[in-house]
């Protein structure tokens, strides 16, 4: 197994690509190009951040360590976010994959009220790479089943679990998406209605959750509104190839604590 530093360590190098806000309804506000660079400092016990966009030095750090809010998986994947939803307070958390020369970061932030408040997707290469980027996710791009591993790596550094997934995703005679997961032994299945890049699971009115389509082949899945004393999740979508998917969710326990990070990976049978 690698360190957390290691996993960290291969994010390493220039990174070009933009930032690209949405409403929470999809609609994109604006696009901002962008350049982070992750440089290592003596002999990689260092790493400098230093992130421009439109030109200017917006953001500038340095890690001699991660942790807290932060995990990596050994591909240099990675999420960071609030570790603890409290009442009246904005929340939210970033899903990061890297995949080659290229990385995807999806950006969801909730308001004071616990309202989804907007989203921001990050598309992202190596400078001096070639990108070809996905056309924009359309449902048509998932129907079917889709065979995975997981892997489920914690807060408190435990050993991860890693285990088998299916997804499978059709149309019932009335027009509704119904989707059915399988972690390991556990099935859960659930219905949605589609409306353009908007996937809406409305069977519980109080527990709505969304997924939006975005470019690039991704996906953006979140609670419409995050609830105090009940679990929660928050899940990006990476269509890579057309049959090669991976998924990244955040999950936080009835406490309102993050708890978990799950990445899967995978392919269409």
């Amino acid at each position: 197994m690698k360190s957390q530093w290691e996993c960290f360590l291969q994010n390493l190098g220039v990174w070009e690509g933009s930032f690209t806000n949405f409403s929470p309804q999809g609609t994109l506000l604006n696009d901002t190009p962008s350049c982070l660079s992750l440089d290592g400092l003596n002999n990689n016990q260092t790493v400098r951040l230093t992130l421009s966009r439109s030109g200017r030095d917006d953001v500038k750090r340095e890690f001699s360590s991660v942790g807290g809010s932060l995990l990596f998986f050994e591909n240099g994947s990675f999420s960071e976010g609030l570790i603890q939803l409290g009442p009246f307070s904005e929340f939210g958390g970033e899903l990061a994959f890297v995949h080659e020369n290229r990385r995807l970061r999806l950006v969801q932030l909730f308001d004071k009220n616990g309202q989804l408040n907007g989203l921001t997707l990050i598309r992202e290469h190596l400078a001096g790479t070639q990108t070809a980027e996905r056309p924009p996710l359309q449902i048509d791009d998932l129907w079917g089943e889709w065979l995975g591993e997981a892997v489920t790596i914690y807060r408190d550094l435990r050993s991860p679990d890693i285990y088998s997934t299916t997804l499978k995703i059709q149309l019932d005679d009335t027009g509704r998406l119904i989707q059915s997961t399988s972690f390991g032994e556990r099935t859960i299945t659930s219905s949605a209605t589609v409306k353009g890049s908007i996937v809406l699971f409305d069977q519980d009115p109080q527990k709505q959750i969304q997924v939006l389509l975005l470019p690039d082949g991704a996906s953006a899945t979140s609670p419409l509104k995050v609830q105090l004393r009940q679990p929660l999740f928050l899940e990006a979508g990476w269509l890579i190839q057309p049959n090669l998917r991976q998924r990244m969710i955040r999950s936080y326990n009835d406490k309102g604590e993050w708890v978990s990070l799950t990445l899967v990976s995978e392919e269409r049978v």
